[in-house]
């Protein structure tokens, strides 16, 4: 109780106070790859703003891929921006094969040149009624842990040598993974075991804390020699299509939807302020890489989140699942 009363009072803190903002960076010559940038969107906001500052962004969406383009490079021009600073791609990280077919491509038509990866897209399913039976993919995984971080940690190491190769010729390629206040709800034993009793939020908690980890980890390993760093962002409480519960069509679910709409902006911070540390972490130099980051600045993230053992440990589990996906003549790409 006292952790959710405080989670309680650092969110009015956060809805009250100044919203802190990213100073703008000139990206021109960064090519940069924002997951998860549908409209209505935390990637979405990411991708735009890290366009109109001159990077050439790569975002990603699972549906509505045009649309989305469109109304990116929309806001591009009415901004007097060069709307071919953006470009959107279809991925969804549940699928391996659309995994690698996004990564080749990308390899394909960007010189070899990749400094940042914000691995932005997730799923929270179930806000308010939490499964109590497990949903799994295709494949067989928790949903939650196959969305956020597994699918992420695949198509990072499909781009790692382009990440790898960029921090050695800039000085400068980074990592930023999308995490959540909710990474405590995880546990560093559940990283490695399903729960005994499932519950949605737990799950969620469980990916992004894996995502902690993973942060943590890319530092230890790429920093000094690639000057690759990576950091953990939790963007705030913010009103997205992530938090937008489905409501049943006519009159009680369009009422229900316009409440909805009206109280969001009282409870939830909006999707430019939720983006500005994700922002910050892809742009501003110098920054402090293996860091977890809340409003802008460092902040502490969990005791387990800290643990050197369970981060090496995840990585090589992680590692070794994506290495069952090579295909059989072994050409499918390198591997971290």
């Amino acid at each position: 109780m006292p952790n959710a009363l405080s989670k309680t009072a650092r969110h009015v803190w956060a809805l009250l106070t100044p919203k802190p903002m990213a100073e703008r960076v000139d990206m021109s010559g960064r090519n940069v790859i924002v997951t998860g940038a549908s409209p209505h969107s935390l990637g979405y906001e990411t991708a735009r703003i890290l366009a109109s500052w001159g990077a050439s962004v790569v975002a990603t969406s699972r549906r509505h891929v045009a649309a989305a383009e469109e109304l990116l490079k929309d806001d591009l021009r009415r901004s007097g921006v060069d709307e071919n600073n953006i470009a959107v791609r279809p991925l969804d990280l549940c699928d391996s094969d659309s995994i690698s077919d996004f990564a080749t491509w990308y390899r394909g038509s960007h010189d070899g040149k990749l400094h940042v990866l914000v691995n932005n897209a997730g799923i929270l399913k179930d806000v308010l009624i939490p499964w109590k039976k497990m949903p799994l993919t295709e494949d067989g995984f928790e949903i939650h842990w196959r969305t956020n971080y597994l699918g992420a940690f695949h198509l990072t190491s499909l781009l790692l040598p382009l990440l790898k190769q960029s921090g050695l010729e800039s000085g400068d390629a980074r990592v930023v993974n999308v995490s959540s206040h909710l990474h405590d709800q995880g546990r560093n034993e559940d990283l490695f075991n399903d729960e005994k009793t499932y519950h949605s939020l737990s799950a969620y908690g469980r990916s992004k804390l894996a995502m902690v980890h993973f942060s943590r980890e890319i530092e230890r390993r790429f920093s000094k020699d690639y000057n690759l760093h990576s950091m953990a962002v939790h963007p705030g409480s913010v009103d997205t299509n992530m938090t937008r519960v489905e409501m049943p069509e006519g009159k009680i679910g369009n009422a229900w939807r316009w409440i909805g709409s009206a109280m969001a902006p009282l409870i939830m911070l909006h999707r430019t302020h939720g983006a500005q540390t994700t922002v910050m972490c892809a742009s501003q130099s110098p920054l402090q890489g293996g860091q977890y980051y809340v409003r802008c600045k460092i902040a502490e993230s969990t005791d387990e989140s800290k643990d050197e053992v369970v981060s090496k440990q995840l990585w090589e589990l992680s590692e070794a699942w994506v290495e069952t996906l090579k295909k059989p003549d072994g050409g499918e790409h390198e591997q971290i």
